[in-house]
């Protein structure tokens, strides 16, 4: 089965979060499941060609776009990785040296409507009909709809079925009814209700959910709760109405980046067999944090962008009586002032059980993850969520909030007593969040029954290949639709 991939990024090139590491393994798995991949992706300015090892397409050179009344230019870049994936990097500096991924520029749309096309373009110069066209979130929503309306009249894609995946509802991409201009498609589906309008907006989220042949997003518990008006976004009626063809497929872990067994970012290796060594990583991260050392103090890591999806306020609601509870706490992560500034103040306030690092830094991330005892996820909604099945593969137990991909992986201890690995509340309140805690730390000292939760966690399957070979099912119901 040949698949073209489209995304707004992708590691090891360029990431702000889960769709970059989504984008990354899940074409290598489909590869290894005897697919072909072409992955298509801007060449931001962030991301150096010779250090990444990329070629010049030297027959794909100066190929035009009309983007509304202008005609635009790109190059393209290329590179087969070890795993046998086809990447090729959209060339165009006006678009993608910015100094982020993502914008508020008033030609935000017009940077994706490039890649879009490009992605057709390139199919087209290179005679390659794929069988599954696969765009991911909004930046890649309108592939779907250029399917039909746009590059509908090339018999190279006669027989070529789409999928959408949702990462994140949240964004939708919703621009300009000129925007509609922009893209080169007709106004004739601009209307209250139609195809393209989303509360007098043209949103590429929404035009593409109702073009695909199929649509899947990252945990089965997001796609049920992304149904309904508390998680919908106000798009729970259109994913209402496509229920028949949207699927819940819930992300892998890459094992030679986040296994204790083979991890290079971290100065002791493990696995459950031998667990009494991740002793060592407890002492070297405490040791970098400045904190001090009690073997029998529990150690909690978060790692995350510091953004209202990610419970920090229930964590400041909390923060009191945490404090009067025996633990210490390490957080990593960068975004909204206000989180930043309540951090700083918690790790300034308890400097013997607080430490704050603001930004990005992934060695630092894996010291966390093996170094704690267990790891914590307060979300207010979370599609699938990394870092859950990370600690879990690396015995640090969770404690997390009762939704999206978090419900689908962490089974509660005391409501699954012989199938937990993990602590999950319901109520997005501090005291849910503080309890949960509370009754971590109860079993923390009860040392065989905790020894039991980790096993359970160490031995969990979040492998891309399982995944992937869902997502395979996927193709072959949308690929029946077209031929």
């Amino acid at each position: 089965m040949r698949i073209a991939f489209a995304t707004s990024e992708c590691v090891p090139f360029a990431k702000t979060g889960g769709l970059a590491d989504v984008s990354g393994a899940l074409p290598s798995a489909l590869v290894a499941e005897g697919c072909e991949v072409k992955v298509f992706m801007p060449l931001y300015g962030s991301i150096n060609t010779i250090n990444h090892g990329l070629s010049f397409a030297r027959e794909l050179y100066d190929i035009p776009v009309q983007i509304g009344g202008e005609a635009v230019y790109y190059h393209v870049w290329h590179k087969k990785n070890e795993a046998g994936v086809e990447h090729y990097f959209i060339d165009c500096p006006r678009y993608y040296h910015r100094p982020s991924l993502y914008t508020n520029d008033a030609d935000e749309d017009k940077r994706f409507l490039l890649l879009q096309n490009a992605v057709f373009q390139i199919l087209q110069r290179y005679h390659w009909p794929p069988d599954i066209l696969h765009g991911n979130d909004w930046q890649t929503a309108l592939l779907p709809v250029y399917l039909r309306e746009k590059y509908g009249w090339d018999s190279l894609f006669w027989h070529t079925a789409s999928v959408l995946s949702i990462h994140n509802l949240a964004y939708q991409g919703a621009f300009s009814k000129e925007s509609i201009y922009h893209a080169g498609l007709f106004y004739d589906k601009y209307y209250p209700m139609g195809p393209y309008e989303f509360h007098q907006a043209f949103s590429f989220l929404k035009a593409g959910l109702l073009y695909a042949d199929a649509i899947t997003t990252v945990s089965e518990t997001y796609a049920r709760e992304i149904q309904t008006p508390e998680y919908g976004e106000r798009l729970d009626g259109v994913l209402a109405m496509r229920r028949d063809d949207f699927y819940g497929i819930l992300n892998g872990i890459d094992p030679n980046d986040w296994s204790p067994r083979v991890d290079k970012f971290i100065p002791q290796r493990y696995d459950f067999d031998s667990f009494a060594d991740k002793i060592k990583n407890k002492k070297a991260l405490l040791d970098y944090a400045k904190l001090p050392f009690h073997e029998n103090v529990p150690v909690i890591g978060l790692i995350t962008r510091l953004a209202v999806q990610k419970g920090l306020e229930i964590i400041s609601q909390a923060f009191p009586e945490l404090m009067q509870m025996p633990l210490q706490l390490v957080f990593l992560g960068k975004g909204e002032q206000k989180y930043e500034d309540f951090l700083n103040w918690a790790a300034s306030t308890y400097p013997e059980k607080v430490a704050v690092y603001l930004g990005f830094n992934n060695e630092l991330a894996h010291l966390i993850t093996a170094g704690c005892d267990m790891y914590m996820m307060p979300s207010r909604y979370e599609p699938c969520g990394l870092n859950q099945m990370y600690s879990l593969n690396y015995g640090t137990v969770p404690i997390v909030r009762k939704t999206g991909g978090l419900a689908d992986t962490v089974n509660d201890y005391h409501e699954f007593h012989q199938q937990g690995n993990g602590f999950s509340f319901g109520d997005f309140t501090p005291y849910a969040l503080y309890t949960s805690i509370q009754r971590a730390l109860t079993l923390f000292y009860q040392k065989e029954e905790w020894m039991r939760v980790v096993e359970r966690g160490m031995t969990e399957d979040f492998s891309w290949q399982k995944s992937a070979r869902r997502y395979i099912e996927v193709y072959k119901k949308a690929k029946s639709k077209r031929g």
